[in-house]
């Protein structure tokens, strides 16, 4: 599996961004997808995940009300929709596929994107 994650960019505080991480190389539909970002040096961090309905998400208290998971199995893509965007949300951030089951656990996320950066001026 590959993913590609994009629609990163500039954006001031308060406003709002659409990323979106498409998976090609085999279909995605049966796992679960997730949204991590790392701020400049800090340590990666769970942001949201989403079943593979899209039935079922949850998201890291920091951007709960704030962020919406989304994703669309035809088009094997998962959105990530980020409205008052605040300063410390600015970082990379990556899409991640688990293969294993539910869970917010980095380790257990077996492939990733290569990241998009978001950055929120204050």
């Amino acid at each position: 599996v590959q993913l590609q994650a994009s629609g990163g960019g500039l954006v001031q505080a308060g406003g709002s961004l659409r990323l979106s991480c498409v998976a090609s190389g085999r279909t995605f539909s049966g796992y679960v997808m997730g949204w991590f970002r790392q701020a400049p040096g800090k340590e990666r961090e769970f942001v949201a995940a989403i079943n593979w309905r899209g039935s079922t998400t949850t998201y890291a208290d920091s951007v709960k009300g704030r962020f919406t998971i989304s994703r669309d199995n035809a088009k094997n893509t998962v959105y990530l929709r980020m409205n008052s965007l605040r300063p410390e949300d600015t970082a990379v951030y990556y899409c991640a596929v688990s293969t294993t089951g539910w869970t917010i656990r980095e380790y257990e996320y077996d492939y990733w994107g290569q990241g998009t950066l978001v950055t929120v001026s204050s």
